[in-house]
């Protein structure tokens, strides 16, 4: 009996990361092919932030309701529906005749992954109810699906070169068919009785207000930053938010109960990771660009070329969390927050004739500076907090580093494109574009290593009341 039980918790931790996997796969090997995309589609470059931003923008907005979902509706039909809904985007983004056709698949995508992500995670957690044991499966599950991003670069890179971009998107194709069929063998089903109920309207919201923001914030280059529809989409974008804080104080099960912000240390860290999605991800969409576009190289050779980010993020990330609990939140994130600063300022220093051999380093040290901080910030944010809400401190944290890439995105390629339309070259607006993610990567060490010191400490020596109402949530 019991080694049928450790067979079956077994299978089910591989297709929860294997699922993680193809999610995290997705997010870094499109990056790849953004070159291809916009030679084959024909579009500029508020297409290729479309392109990323529709799948960052639906997977930060849903990833909170989408644990919700898993809990209340059961969490193998989410999960399953989830790889569903994935797999098939990925098959019509693959078959996408147009750039509007790819950003419809690239949303679809985002609603399967913020359905699969949270639901995965919820299957171990219920599959593992001893806390030790629950630690390390979770630890597999953030460290295989971890290689998902180190992998992408290369692998978008040799799919592109051999077949061109549709095939970054039909290699989930066997991933998604082998989740399915064999989900539908291995895996129970569990729920939450006591789930919550769904908080449609913060959600709808949400998902209005950040996305109008985003659409000034992409479209303000082409249309003009005066344009009525670029002033009306910031008003929009304000008065929506507006009402969806308004919404969420009132409300008995809000999607972010806005009461935790008056925790110091969550504030802080889920300020400090709106930097880092900013800064990450807003930088690394022009990695292949500058490869490719400015030293000519090969989308193949640009997937290689990229590698050193994301190896030194899966290389160092398992031992950020060792590093800070023994030196402190604050001295690790104000410390990986400084080198990644200081690797971007570096890279808006490269140009066409800078050899490689002065590229990768500034590449690494990005990597290892942000590796330094996801997982102490969310560690911080889920200390801040009860134990009881330490799963919807997670979610909250990821969700914040989701936002932050889909304004990262929008603004550095905001400021490529008001550079260029001042007669700047694309690599002088690259440069302005990575010195910008590295100014605001360094103040956001800054404001670290100034407002920590004074929360970090209560945090460790007191436990926060417990409270009412709490919910479990989970992370991508």
């Amino acid at each position: 009996m019991a080694l049928r039980i450790r067979s079956s918790r077994a299978a089910l931790l591989t297709l929860a990361c294997l699922g993680q996997f193809m999610v995290l796969l997705d997010s870094t090997i499109v990056g790849a092919a953004l070159p291809d995309m916009q030679l084959r589609l024909h579009t500029q470059l508020n297409g290729l932030q479309w392109i990323v931003d529709a799948y960052v923008l639906l997977v930060a907005m849903l990833l909170l309701s989408g644990g919700v979902f898993a809990d209340r509706f059961g969490r193998k039909r989410v999960f399953l529906a989830g790889v569903v809904v994935f797999t098939v985007a990925s098959g019509m983004c693959a078959a996408a005749p147009s750039i509007g056709w790819l950003i419809v698949g690239r949303v679809a995508q985002g609603i399967g992954a913020a359905a699969l992500s949270p639901a995965s995670l919820a299957l171990l957690a219920a599959a593992y109810p001893v806390p030790q044991e629950r630690v390390k499966a979770i630890g597999l599950w953030a460290g295989f699906s971890g290689i998902g991003l180190a992998a992408g670069p290369l692998a978008g890179g040799i799919l592109v070169d051999a077949f061109g971009w549709p095939a970054i998107f039909l290699v989930n194709a066997p991933i998604g068919a082998v989740l399915l069929l064999a989900g539908l063998r291995v895996l129970g089903e569990s729920r939450n009785p006591d789930a919550p109920a769904i908080d449609i309207p913060g959600t709808v919201l949400s998902v209005l207000g950040v996305g109008a923001l985003a659409y000034g914030l992409i479209e303000g280059g082409s249309l003009g930053w005066t344009s009525p529809v670029i002033l009306g989409s910031f008003a929009a974008a304000v008065v929506i938010l507006a009402v969806f804080v308004a919404v969420e104080g009132r409300s008995s099960t809000p999607m972010l109960p806005l009461r935790l912000f008056r925790q110091r240390l969550f504030t802080v860290s889920n300020t400090a990771m709106v930097v880092v999605g900013f800064a990450l991800m807003g930088s690394s969409f022009f990695f292949s660009q500058f490869f490719v576009y400015v030293q000519g190289s090969s989308v193949l050779l640009a997937g290689l070329e990229t590698l050193p980010a994301s190896l030194a993020m899966v290389i160092v990330s398992p031992y950020a969390g060792r590093l800070a609990a023994k030196y402190g939140f604050r001295i690790v994130v104000t410390t990986g927050l400084a080198l990644a600063g200081l690797g971007l300022l570096a890279l808006g220093s490269v140009h066409a004739d800078t050899g490689y051999g002065n590229v990768w380093w500034r590449l690494a040290i990005v990597g290892i500076g942000f590796a330094l901080t996801m997982s102490p910030l969310t560690g911080a944010a889920i200390q801040a907090v009860s134990p009881q809400e330490g799963g919807l401190a997670s979610g909250i944290s990821s969700t914040t580093r989701q936002i932050g890439a889909v304004l990262g995105v929008a603004v550095l390629g905001a400021i490529v494109r008001t550079r260029e339309a001042d007669g700047a070259s694309f690599e002088a607006g690259l440069n302005s574009a990575f010195v910008a993610a590295g100014a605001v990567t360094m103040a956001g060490a800054v404001f670290t290593g100034l407002w920590l010191v004074k929360s970090e400490p209560a945090s460790r020596s007191s436990t926060p009341p417990q409270r009412d109402g709490s919910r479990s949530r989970t992370s991508l």
